[in-house]
């Protein structure tokens, strides 16, 4: 018999960097799930893909287990890290912080 899902539980964390320290901690232990097997499960599989955050589902079942979706960084994290800066320009219109070209 399938498990029931009681919630869904968004988040977007630093590949291999979960901690149990807000964000995290909060919105996992609100629905009774264990944070330390939930950081190290979650830094397990993203160790590969440090630098980038991740966005990641936690499917929280009735029983109290989970499972993780993880989905590939969004587009604006791979577009940061090509140009190599931090954030994105203040002024858009006005100061133009990088150039990406389709080669």
């Amino acid at each position: 018999m399938a498990k029931t899902i009681t919630a869904v539980v968004k988040l977007h964390i630093p590949a291999g960097q979960a901690t149990p320290a807000p964000p995290v901690g909060p919105a996992l232990a609100q629905h009774g799930i264990n944070i330390g097997e939930f950081t190290q499960k979650f830094n397990e599989a993203t160790k590969e893909k440090s630098g980038f955050k991740i966005p990641v589902d936690i499917i929280v079942y009735e029983d109290r287990t989970f499972d993780l979706k993880l989905h590939e960084p969004p587009a604006s994290e791979l577009i940061k890290k090509a140009l190599g800066i931090e954030k994105g320009s203040g002024e858009p219109n006005k100061k133009k912080i990088g150039t990406i070209t389709q080669a």
